[in-house]
């Protein structure tokens, strides 16, 4: 595999993110569109088990990795065909184990968490789905170790289609539950296709110990991070589905899966550039720092502002439409899950920077820590508060944003001034916004008037404090685009 220079580092991860981005807004738009008619057609129930379903699988895919993808990207030395087959056997043999385990204990798991047979089926098409992921492994890397992420959204808009296409036509036609089981066994499939088309390789097993222990150096601390992400997030999940009932599940999901939106559209987007694109500056400590303050300037001006019209115009969204308004009880947990958005806006990329400098360890003190707060502070919320406890747990964990910032500079010395303008254009923009919210009468003319109203106000605001900032990177970007690109 080649070697890259700064030049060529950012160039790529500049494309990257162009390409990222902008192929993924057709991603998030057809998302979009299918997420708003499921949800007019098919009950909170519904939602409710496929949440607890998908959140079962994602505990079983943290066993079948051991954070080797992750090692082979971060590895500073070229990776090797038998990096490539060691990891792609050890991976395998895993992935066997844990669908075997999967589907034995399926009729289990649906007599746990009250599901009928159509919800016994969508859990193994899941698992089935989770094999046929596991499959995508070595092809991606390759894709990511070279900064080719151009390429890598081609699948994921391919799964998107198949996915949300099938969902929602199996939905209208009043298939319930069962219109998930077809459209992730088809999202699999078509993935798998797509993903060796263009990134052809040819499966081998092999085993080497040598190549297996460098690995694993780097890959059992990150994987024990993604299990205690796993911990804090999915296994909560099945803990709620147990104590709550499902409809009040549903409105959980529904509020987390609308205030991530801008996450998954933007951050996601910029972290999966930046894991390999900081791994490959990690020797730079000067070029490392300009991308992570960047990175943090280009997410909060992006991020934030949406956040914040989220928040403020939710309710008036909900009212409008009818069939929509079923989801009213979830207005208060998607403010609260919103709000702690915020915080993994900050948190996300500097975590993201100290796995790809080889601090996993310190991550992983991280990890642990809001772990034990997410257990400690989430049944206590949902006890006392009922559902929206677990969103008000949410924010009172975003708040150790301070403690991630304090130990990233510890190990980069980064500054946080590229977020200070953002996020006080932000907040003028919500008191524009709040100001006639309550005046404008509740129609479809004034939520355009809101959103026209409350964008103009940012975009002034952002020009008039970060001005500098944006014609600098302006500048960056044009020189970058006006070469041949390196991909």
């Amino acid at each position: 595999m080649e070697e890259l220079d700064i030049a060529a580092i950012t160039k790529r991860s500049i494309h990257g993110i162009f390409a990222l981005v902008s192929r993924t807004f057709i991603v998030q738009v057809i998302t979009f569109t299918a997420n708003f008619l499921l949800t007019i057609y098919l009950s909170p129930r519904v939602f409710g088990v496929y949440f607890i379903v998908t959140a079962i699988i994602a505990f079983l895919v943290y066993f079948s990795d051991i954070g080797l993808a992750a090692a082979l990207i971060q590895k500073k030395e070229e990776v090797t065909e038998k990096d490539l087959r060691t990891t792609f056997t050890i991976q395998q043999s895993l992935v066997g184990i844990v669908v075997i385990i999967a589907l034995l204990a399926s009729p289990f798991v649906a007599k746990f968490y009250r599901l009928n047979s159509a919800g016994l089926f969508l859990f193994q098409s899941l698992v089935v789905a989770f094999f046929l992921s596991s499959l995508k492994t070595i092809p991606s890397v390759l894709l990511e170790r070279d900064l080719r992420f151009e390429k890598i959204v081609i699948p994921e808009i391919v799964e998107t289609l198949f996915f949300n296409v099938t969902a929602l036509v199996l939905a209208v036609k009043g298939f319930g539950v069962s219109s998930f089981t077809w459209a992730v066994l088809l999202r699999g499939i078509s993935g798998v296709i797509a993903i060796y088309i263009i990134s052809p390789w040819k499966i081998r097993f092999g085993f080497s110990r040598k190549e297996a222990k460098k690995l694993l150096s780097f890959g059992i601390p990150f994987q024990l991070n993604s299990f205690l992400a796993l911990l804090k997030d999915d296994l909560m999940v099945a803990y709620v589905g147990k104590v709550l009932p499902l409809a009040q599940v549903g409105y959980i999901g529904f509020a987390q899966k609308w205030s991530l939106a801008p996450l998954q559209l933007i951050m996601e987007n910029i972290v999966r550039i930046t894991f390999p694109s900081y791994a490959r500056l990690q020797h730079d400590t000067e070029h490392l720092v300009k991308a992570i303050e960047k990175s943090l300037f280009a997410l909060t001006v992006v991020i934030f502002p949406v956040l914040v019209g989220l928040m403020t115009l939710s309710s008036l969204f909900i009212n409008l439409i009818p069939k929509y308004q079923k989801w009213e009880p979830a207005l208060l947990s998607l403010v609260l899950f919103t709000l702690a958005s915020a915080g993994a806006t900050i948190s996300t990329p500097l975590t993201n920077a100290l796995n790809a400098i080889g601090k996993i360890k310190t991550s992983l003190y991280l990890m642990i820590m809001w772990t034990i707060l997410t257990w400690v502070f989430a049944p206590l919320c949902i006890f006392f508060f009922g559902y929206n406890g677990f969103a008000m747990a949410s924010v009172i964990i975003s708040l150790t944003v301070c403690i991630v910032i304090y130990v990233a500079k510890k190990s980069i010395p980064f500054s946080l001034k590229p977020t200070i303008k953002p996020t006080i254009s932000s907040l003028v923009m919500v008191l524009s916004i709040e100001g006639l919210l309550h005046i404008l009468p509740p129609t479809v003319i004034s939520l355009l008037i809101l959103i026209l109203l409350g964008g103009g106000v940012y975009v002034g605001m952002i020009f008039l404090l970060a001005k500098d900032e944006l014609l600098s990177d302006i500048a960056l970007m044009k020189r970058q685009f006006a070469k041949e690109p390196a991909i």
